[in-house]
């Protein structure tokens, strides 16, 4: 492409004689490319002191005057004389070299440079595509390390139902049922709609209602417009869970589980608050469902996400969770 405006350059020059300036100007670029896609390839291991692109851009710049002299020194018959004995041509050789010399290494820059971006461009598609990869890993794992959690307890309490005679295993079982319908087509997919979360809460909560009428009590207030915010699955499900496992399960007089999930500036807030006994005296750190449960977000939103918890006097607990409110 570069041999062309060099050839318009000189075609004033040489009009009568079109043909003979294309072959001054295309063999010298052919050789410059020659000696261009040569060094990109030999030698294999070149020095190390010695980057192979300024070899490149030094066998372009060298390639270009070798063939032009070598042109005009062969392709003239030997009674016409060496080129520099004769102005005319040797004004033209002069032409030639200083035209090739100055456009072939520039070209040749440009051609590095253009490989260099697209090389580049390639390496980052092909992280995003491995960071994709990663990041379904990392969800997959994580949720094999929950879900067993959540339908173990759970049919643990039928059986335990079943076991006493008691008159609630039947609906306690069509409400399981239900929660698994719910649960289950979901349990591995990296990413979910908490309208699809609260379908499992309420399924779950029914089924502990049933388990225990006297003693649980919940509540659920959902914004709307929430529904279709992007979530990882059973981020409500563990707090509800934990809920009922810490705060619940261990009082004597039971208690109420409220779910709150509100939409603020751009950001999803959601709080499951319990009346239940509260965090054990000395107890340190979230617990491994919660840690887990911040491991899942910080996989799909990073560093933006905050997990808070609070001992509500004079007993109960909730925790606060805060992420970005996306739909896609």
């Amino acid at each position: 492409m570069v041999a062309l405006p060099a050839y318009l350059l000189f075609l004033p020059l040489w009009f009568e004689r079109p043909l003979a300036l294309a072959l001054r100007v295309l063999l010298p670029a052919l050789a410059g490319l020659l000696a261009f896609e040569l060094t990109e390839r030999w030698p294999r291991q070149p020095p190390r002191w010695l980057a192979r692109w300024v070899l490149q851009v030094v066998a372009v710049a060298l390639s270009i005057p070798i063939t032009v002299m070598l042109f005009y020194t062969l392709a003239f018959p030997a009674e016409s004389g060496p080129f520099w004995r004769h102005p005319q041509r040797m004004e033209a050789v002069f032409a030639f070299c200083f035209l090739g010399t100055l456009l072939g290494p520039w070209t040749a820059m440009t051609a590095l440079l253009r490989r260099r971006d697209a090389a580049v461009r390639l390496a980052e598609r092909q992280r995003g595509e491995l960071e994709r990869q990663v990041l379904g890993a990392q969800l997959q794992l994580l949720q094999a390390q929950v879900q067993p959690h959540f339908l173990f307890n759970t049919l643990a309490n039928v059986q335990a139902l079943v076991e006493d005679g008691s008159p609630q295993a039947a609906p306690v079982l069509a409400q399981l049922i239900a929660y698994l319908r719910a649960a289950v087509p979901r349990l591995h997919e990296t990413q979910t709609r908490l309208g699809q979360e609260l379908d499992m809460v309420r399924a779950y909560l029914a089924l502990m209602q049933l388990r225990m009428p006297d003693r649980l009590r919940f509540e659920l207030d959902v914004a709307a417009g929430c529904e279709p915010l992007l979530c990882p699955p059973l981020t409500l499900m563990t707090l509800v869970e934990n809920a009922i496992r810490h705060g619940i399960d261990p009082s004597l007089d039971g208690g109420l589980i409220a779910l709150r999930v509100r939409i603020r500036e751009g950001r999803c807030q959601a709080s499951v608050r319990d009346s239940g006994v509260g965090p054990r005296p000395g107890s340190m750190g979230l617990g491994t469902g919660l840690s887990r449960l911040r491991e899942r977000l910080q996989v799909l939103f990073g560093d933006d996400i905050a997990m808070q918890t609070h001992v509500i006097q004079p007993h109960g607990f909730m925790v606060e969770l805060d992420w970005p409110a996306r739909t896609k």
